[in-house]
């Protein structure tokens, strides 16, 4: 059996919830602070989601996800306000990665999304720029939580400048199959594990954490 990949939940938007979530055994939550998403957490309600995580799962790393930030919106993403990863979804440069990360002091994650296997060398890039790469399959006019899947064999033999996370299509019933053919760092969740945008199911996480074999959580430091 492969090793256990890690486990982020993201799109959450409820306090009760997303503790109930990180203390399930997920190694990092997402809150997203993109307003086009229906997943969209407002900036004044993100601390307190935060600190309930903290306070349930203090292993589980807190991420928030943005898209091209412009400098009005960096008062929101000082990691006082309770995360500790900044997630970039949008088209941000190599050089803006940077900047951010030396300037916020944390952690940053860079979402690439795929139109091809080409797009893969777009990695090496960022190799110097963040802290971990999340792979999605590239949707029109929508930047991730779409249930879209990356296809596999694009990623088959793919050697991986930084620790990545996998996102897309992930569920249950598709764990076991997925990691007999790649070895992602991480699986990143949000759709498979809904109701409803935002309204995660707490059963179907714990399906999803079932097909892993499992560690204890902790802080994810590369």
């Amino acid at each position: 059996m492969p090793t256990s990949p890690l486990l982020k939940i993201c799109g959450l938007r409820q306090p009760l919830q997303a503790a109930e979530v990180a203390a399930l055994g997920v190694d990092a939550i997402g809150v997203i602070a993109v307003a086009s998403s229906p997943r969209y957490l407002a900036g004044q309600d993100r601390p307190g989601l935060f600190a309930a995580v903290q306070a349930a799962a203090p292993a589980c790393q807190r991420v928030l996800v943005v898209a091209d930030p412009g400098a009005e919106l960096l008062p929101e993403l000082d990691p006082a306000r309770g995360h500790q990863v900044i997630q970039l979804h949008g088209e941000e440069s190599p050089h803006t990665c940077r900047h951010l990360r030396q300037r916020l002091g944390c952690q940053v994650w860079k979402a690439l999304r795929l139109r091809s296997p080409g797009d893969l060398q777009r990695a090496e890039a960022y190799a110097d720029a963040v802290d971990a790469l999340l792979l999605d399959a590239w949707v029109p006019d929508q930047l991730g939580g779409t249930g879209h899947a990356v296809p596999l064999e694009w990623l088959q033999g793919w050697q991986a400048p930084l620790p990545w996370w996998l996102a897309g299509g992930v569920r249950a019933d598709r764990v076991a199959a997925l990691l007999q053919r790649v070895q992602p760092t991480g699986l990143d969740v949000s759709s498979g594990v809904e109701r409803s945008p935002g309204d995660k199911d707490l059963e179907r996480v714990r399906e999803l954490l079932a097909c892993l074999p499992r560690r204890e959580p902790q802080e994810i430091r590369w």
